[in-house]
C-alpha cells in the first residue's frame, strides 16, 4: 500500500486544522473521500487532498452548504467552477454589508446603554452634547381619538415607505417641538425619530439639561415640569425642540412602568 506516502486520519486533521469527526462526514457524504483504505478499514490521505480540504473549509466559512460544495468540487469545468465561485464572493459581499448593518447598529445601542450606565434621578445636569444624526417623522396626528400608538404606527409606515432600504431597527423616542409648544403639554410626542447614524436629520449640537426618570411610555410629564424648574433656577430657558429618549429599551424590562426616561431640553441664558 506505501503507507509511508500518506497520512493517517490524525495528521491529516492536523494539517487541516480540522477534526477526525468532520473529516470522516466528510467521506460518509462523499465530499471528500480518503486516498486509500488500509487494514482494519483505516483511513489514510495524499497530501494532495490537503489543498481540496482547503477550499471545502473556505466555502464552507462563506456560507455554502456541503451540497453546493460537494458539486462544485466535483466539476472539471474550469469555467463552471468560476462561476460558481463568483456567486459565492456575491453573496459573501451581501452577508459582509449585512454584517456591516449589524455591528454598526450594535454599536450605537452600546453607546446609549453605556451613555445611561451612572442615571441618577435626583439630580437633573447642565451638559454640552454633540451634533446626532436622526431619522425625523412628521408632525403626530392625534385628531379622531387618534393616541400616541396609533402615531407611532403611522411613523414606522411612513419611514419605510420613505426609505425603503433604511434599517428600523434603531431606538424611535419623541420629540417635542417648539412649533407646536403647549398644544399637548408633555405627555404626547409632536414627532417621533429613529436615533440612527444614516439619518438625513439632526439632534443639534448644544447645551442641554438632562434629567431622567422611572415611569410608562408617554410618561414623562412631570419630569419636565421638575426640568423646567431646575433650569429657571439656573436662570437658563428653553431654547429648541426636546427629546424624550428611553435609553435601556433596547434591554427590555419585565416591568413596562418602570422604563428609564430621558428627557433632554436645549438651554439659554435668559
Amino acid at each position: 500500500m506505501g503507507n509511508e506516502r500518506l497520512l493517517s486520519v490524525d495528521r491529516f486533521a492536523q494539517l487541516g486544522r480540522t477534526t477526525r469527526d468532520t473529516l470522516h462526514h466528510y467521506d460518509k457524504i462523499g465530499l471528500l473521500t480518503p486516498e486509500e483504505r488500509g487494514k482494519n478499514n483505516y483511513r489514510y490521505y495524499a497530501c494532495k487532498q490537503v489543498a481540496q480540504l482547503s477550499m471545502i473549509r473556505i466555502l464552507q466559512a462563506g456560507g455554502m452548504p456541503l451540497a453546493e460544495i460537494k458539486e462544485v468540487m466535483g466539476q472539471s469545468d474550469p469555467k463552471q467552477v468560476c462561476a460558481n465561485l463568483k456567486r459565492q464572493i456575491s453573496q459573501l459581499e451581501i452577508m459582509e454589508e449585512e454584517l456591516k448593518r449589524s455591528q454598526k447598529l450594535l454599536a450605537t445601542l452600546h453607546a446609549i446603554i453605556r451613555s445611561a450606565e451612572d442615571a441618577d434621578e435626583d439630580v437633573p445636569t447642565i451638559r454640552s452634547l454633540p451634533e446626532a444624526k436622526i431619522v425625523l417623522g412628521e408632525l403626530n396626528d392625534y385628531s379622531n381619538n387618534k393616541n400616541p400608538f396609533d402615531a407611532l404606527s403611522a411613523f414606522y409606515a411612513a419611514v419605510g415607505e420613505k426609505y425603503p432600504e433604511l434599517d428600523l431597527n434603531y431606538p424611535v423616542w419623541g420629540l417635542f417641538s417648539e412649533e407646536r409648544k403647549g398644544e399637548w403639554g408633555y405627555a404626547w410626542p409632536d414627532r417621533f425619530y429613529f436615533f440612527n447614524p444614516d439619518g438625513q436629520d439632526t439632534r443639534p449640537a448644544a447645551r442641554y439639561a438632562i434629567g431622567y426618570t422611572h415611569g410608562n411610555y408617554c410618561g414623562s410629564g412631570a419630569l419636565f415640569t421638575r426640568l423646567l424648574g431646575y433650569m429657571e433656577a439656573k436662570g437658563l430657558r428653553p431654547c429648541g425642540n426636546a427629546y424624550e429618549e428611553y435609553p435601556l429599551h433596547a434591554i427590555g424590562t419585565s416591568d413596562r412602568v418602570r422604563q428609564l426616561i430621558r428627557v433632554m431640553i436645549p438651554v439659554c441664558e435668559k
